[in-house]
């Protein structure tokens, strides 16, 4: 500021100036004094509130509220445009974020008919997505986070590129889920259970737990700046919805795509429902392991296979089998060889005494049996294993079930009866010791299914359920992505997408709960009599009431209405079923919607790659059925967020985290508070609370929502997994500071030529323009280029690094370096204002090129810049996206010598470093460079003396005794006179010192690396960043040993 007051003060040998003139300075002087007073009075305000130092211990006051606090609160009321008036020294997130989304929701800005006439079809096209809804049972974490920044970001791009574009938003009910979560409530408040309560009242209660805890996710969405429509917000028990989920059920039923039959499900003891083969965890052990299973105290082992001898009716020997799960043997009802085996081909046909029951059980011949494997005897348990039950099918065998809905043993188990099942496992494995009939335990190694909603041991049990035939569907959606007509990206899961769709199993869709879609099919009984069997799905009729369904019955069975009565499946569906109709149920399908008709089908669909198979493949396969048409073109499937270390995100660990404690910032203390107040286990908590303490040992930094979401966009690159470190997104945060400064910096020009106003596009000739000025520009227009490809290909990455690089090296760092002296000129040159529509023009574009990744500093930012016309949409969220077309300042022969110009200036400002020169000492350098690098020198000279902070660079003449020698290129090589200017007994004696802490540094890390165990017990990301720790101190030894070895050479 001393050298602004200088040139305004210096003006005596000036000439005369104008009248215009001086009032023009004395505006200028009169800001400058009024900055001077405020400056000083906060210096004042600081020095009184700095204790002395006779004060013992001062009293802590209250903080007081920030200056940007003061202003949200005073100046912006709810839904109104941010007062702007004032801006605060330093990028705040609370206060950045502040006021902008309600007033963009209430100005429209998200609805697709904002500006625009539904009778007249938008010219530049349409955009039509919707969010994958999330569960209504909790909060969203940072999985949901990166699903919402990329989705919001491609959201916003498309609606600056001018389209017409609807997200729609959404909640689904989570069956299972919310059902878990509202039974814990009700037995921790009341001391009830759901069956205690009743079906209608329990579901009354979570419909109050739902309207009481749903609208968190809403409000953390709106947090995350999520540009969708909220008038179209739906849950999946809506109205409108349960009508979609009634009609696709029925319709389906009728063509035979669902049906009704008793097979093996996967069953949750704990949830006492069937879930489906994608909900079950394949957990691999590789022999003997503990388990924590529900409802058991002590764990559970599993990884062992168990050898036991069954005896032939009537004394004659005995036939060994093996198994990992010994208490089914009670549900034996054979045991099976292979036909050619000539170990047991005696005994096909003949029959084997159970131990502890009495039953006799066939020796049968199937060619399953491999010969080689074990014994070559196989047990067969029908009712417990699918490929047993397969073999019971073919050998028509009796199908046994052992365990109830809650896995204890039934009536027909013996002695064991009313055990529940893994407590069976060990009074199996005595038994059979006592009877001198256990032949071996060993190792094995197994996959354990678990249940990946309740965590239980997964058991499969014959239930009737209702089924959907995928196989005609999965082939449709196969051809799809074959033809092309549905682009799924990256295009490494469409090998997952083909494997899975040929080797599709038909879906199970019931579900043994009381919250969700009640199952619209009805078991039919005609004058009192029930026409068959329940587990039939030929004495079932489905319908859309209940007088439909009664009217199908009669039709059916040809009686009349009134002799039949109805009784409704007490399950509901599958959450997934509801799910899988979201892309036109939202708009009210199966009613012919003004909204089904503009809005279906959509655009896109953008969700993670773990539901490929849960959600994306079902809302085709419905799609396809349903409605005759694809609900999407193009799916795009991103990475999933795993913990710094590449550790799944697990409560249990401590590692899940809400984006807003992100945004907002936790202490480690209230993270642990969170953990007991949650469903965990104390055992579980302990663990997550040192895993916490890993992670977190400070808490979380306040980041801000547009830090988080520029991390998760930049993050994308990392293909199937990305490991999240928390202290990425608040150098993200620092970003944003810079953003901020950088704008400060302009505006405070900008303003000091009161007659600034932005000028046309066309305005801007090269040859009106510096060197400087043309490659600034030349480096936008070729972000431009990159932010729209990055866009179009789904590569995030691309544009979140190139606008980075493009605000923070090239902008801020050479461009902005370069202005300072320009602008600290005493008059104002034609350059300077060259220069100002430059900047002006970099941070205009450069604000709605970063606006969809951060939508709200970048919308504070550029509401506080001038327009170039008055007629310019309102907002950022609607200001058209640059196009290429546009910026066509592209020149890569400028930008190439400008790559030469900076290696020369990066060389001396390294060797600047090196040996600690103060930045404001100037110095000259000798250039040695042929003739082509000095033509660039002679063109680039001001850029160059500015950067390398040089007082004058000489072009091929003798450089001076005593230089520092320093080779850029084979073109170029730089004498710097440092004779004079440095100690050189001082410089050696530090840099001695340096090398030999640094020396120490690699052997100690080397000895910590070198241990026998750092593979195996040091964490991934710790062992990353000692890898790029070591590789800088190599190259810092180096820089110095050069460098020490140089210094004798300048006496």
């Amino acid at each position: 500021m001393a050298e602004e007051a200088s040139s305004v003060q210096n003006l005596e040998d000036a000439p005369v100036k104008t009248a215009k003139q001086l009032e023009k300075e004395a505006k200028k002087q009169a800001k400058l004094d009024k900055f001077n007073a405020k400056k000083k009075a906060e210096k004042d305000e600081k020095a009184a509130a700095i204790p002395s130092a006779t004060d013992k211990e001062p009293k802590k006051s209250k903080k007081p509220k920030s200056t940007a606090e003061e202003i949200i609160e005073d100046n912006t009321p709810p839904g109104m445009k941010k007062n702007l008036r004032t801006m605060p020294n330093a990028y705040n997130p609370k206060y950045v974020e502040s006021a902008w989304y309600e007033w963009w929701e209430k100005e429209g800005f998200f609805k697709p008919e904002y500006k625009r006439d539904y009778d007249k079809p938008n010219p530049k096209g349409q955009f039509v997505m919707v969010i994958p809804p999330p569960n209504v049972t909790g909060s969203l974490h940072l999985g949901h986070a990166l699903t919402n920044s990329i989705e919001d970001a491609i959201t916003r791009w498309h609606r600056m590129k001018g389209k017409t574009v609807l997200w729609v938003p959404g909640c689904d009910h989570a069956g299972i889920a919310t059902q878990v979560v509202v039974e814990k409530m009700l037995e921790r408040q009341e001391g009830k259970t759901r069956h205690e309560l009743g079906r209608e009242a329990f579901t009354k209660k979570v419909w109050e737990w739902k309207d009481k805890k749903g609208s968190r996710i809403y409000d953390q969405l709106k947090r995350l700046g999520s540009s969708v429509d909220w008038d179209r917000a739906c849950f999946t028990m809506d109205q409108k919805m349960c009508n979609a989920v009634t009609e696709a059920f029925v319709r389906l039923h009728k063509k035979g795509l669902i049906y009704r039959s008793k097979r093996l499900v996967n069953w949750s003891c704990s949830l006492k429902s069937a879930i489906s083969d994608l909900e079950v965890e394949k957990v691999e052990v590789t022999g003997r392991t503990l388990f924590s299973v529900p409802g058991y105290t002590e764990q559970v082992e599993f990884g062992v296979i168990v050898s036991f001898a069954y005896q032939l009716d009537g004394g004659s020997g005995e036939i060994v089998v093996a198994t990992t799960r010994v208490e089914t043997m009670l549900g034996d009802t054979a045991v099976a060889v292979h036909p050619k085996d000539e170990r047991y081909r005696h005994l096909i046909g003949k029959y084997i005494s159970h131990p502890f029951l009495d039953r006799k059980i066939p020796i049968v011949a199937d060619e399953m049996v491999d010969i080689n494997f074990g014994t070559g005897a196989v047990k067969i348990t029908p009712g417990h294993d699918q490929n047993d039950f397969e073999v019971g099918i073919r050998n028509k065998l009796d199908l046994i079930t052992i365990f109830d809905d809650n896995g204890i043993l039934t009536d027909n188990c013996g002695k064991f009866s009313g055990m529940k099942r893994f407590d069976a496992r060990k009074a199996v494995m005595i038994a059979l010791e006592e009877l001198k009939l256990l032949r071996d335990v060993k190792d094995n190694p197994m996959f354990v299914p678990i249940c990946s909603r309740s965590k239980d041991v997964v058991e499969p049990i014959l239930k009737p359920q209702w089924y959907v035939k995928c196989e005609g569907m999965a082939s449709k959606a196969s051809q799809a992505v074959k033809n092309g007509d549905l682009k799924i990206i990256p295009d490494m899961h469409k090998k997952t997408w083909f494997q899975w769709m040929e080797n599709i199993r038909d879906w199970c869709i019931s579900r043994q709960l009381w919250w969700g879609h009640r199952i619209p099919a009805y078991f039919v009984t005609i004058a009192g009599q029930p026409v068959g069997d329940k587990d039939d799905d030929k004495f079932w009729v489905s319908g859309r009431t209940m007088e439909e369904a009664k009217r199908s019955a009669a039709d059916k069975f040809k009686v009349t209405e009134d002799s039949i009565s109805l009784t409704q499946d007490e399950d509901v569906l599958d959450t997934w079923f509801s799910s899988a109709l979201f892309p036109f149920s939202v708009f009210g399908w199966p009613q012919k919607t003004k909204d089904l008709e503009l809005f279906y089908p959509g655009t896109l669909l953008e969700t993670g790659h773990d539901i490929i198979f849960f959600w994306v493949a079902r809302m085709v396969f419905f799609a396809q059925e349903l409605t005759e048409t694809l609900p999407f073109r193009e799916v795009y499937l991103h990475a999933m967020v795993r913990d710094a270390h590449g550790r799944k995100m697990s409560k249990s660990l401590g590692n899940v985290i809400d984006p807003i404690d992100v945004i907002d910032g936790i202490t480690l203390e209230k993270l642990h508070s969170m953990l007991e107040d949650s469903n965990l286990h104390p055992r579980e908590i302990e663990k997550a609370k040192k895993g916490q303490r890993e992670e977190y040992p400070e808490g979380i930094p306040e980041c801000g929502t547009d830090a988080l979401r520029f991390t998760l966009c930049d993050y994308t690159q990392q293909g199937r997994d990305m490991n999240l470190d928390v202290q990425r997104v608040h150098a993200k945060r620092k970003f944003c500071n810079k953003l901020w400064n950088l704008t400060k910096f302009a505006m405070k020009y900008l303003d000091e030529y009161e007659s600034f106003k932005p000028e046309p596009l066309s305005s801007l000739k090269p040859s009106h323009l510096s060197f400087k000025d043309r490659w600034i520009l030349s480096r936008i227009s070729n972000v431009v280029r990159l932010c729209n490809e990055g866009f179009e290909k789904y590569d995030f990455s691309l544009a979140t690094k190139s606008i980075q690089v493009f605000f923070q090296e090239e902008l801020s760092d050479v461009y902005i370096e370069c202005l300072k002296p320009l602008f600290q000129g005493k008059l104002i040159s034609d350059a300077a204002k060259v220069s100002c529509q430059v900047l002006y023009t970099c941070l205009d574009v450069g604000f709605r090129l970063i606006a969809p990744f951060m939508p709200y500093v970048s919308e504070e930012l550029y509401q506080r810049l001038p327009r170039r016309d008055t007629s310019d949409p309102p907002s950022l969220c609607v200001t058209p996206y640059p196009e290429e077309s546009e910026y066509t300042w592209d020149d890569p022969e400028l930008e190439s010598g400008f790559d030469q110009v900076k290696k020369i200036y990066e060389t001396i400002r390294k060797s600047r470093a090196t040996y600690q020169l103060q930045k404001g000492l100037k110095i000259k350098v000798y250039v040695k460079a042929s003739r082509e690098i000095e033509d660039l020198i002679s063109k680039w000279k001001d850029v160059l003396m500015t950067l390398a902070y040089c007082e004058d660079v000489i072009v091929n003449q003798p450089p001076p005794e005593g230089c520092l020698f320093l080779t850029v290129s084979d073109m170029c090589e730089c004498h710097i006179p440092l004779q004079g200017i440095i100690d050189l007994a001082k410089e050696t004696s530090r840099m001695d010192s340096e090398i030999k802490d640094l020396t120490a540094r690699i052997e100690s890390l080397n000895k910590k690396m070198g241990a026998p165990a750092y593979l195996t017990k040091v964490p991934l990301r710790v062992r990353q960043e000692e890898a790029e720790k070591m590789k800088q101190y190599q190259s810092e030894l180096t820089l110095k040993e050069t460098a020490l070895q140089a210094l004798p050479k300048l006496t």
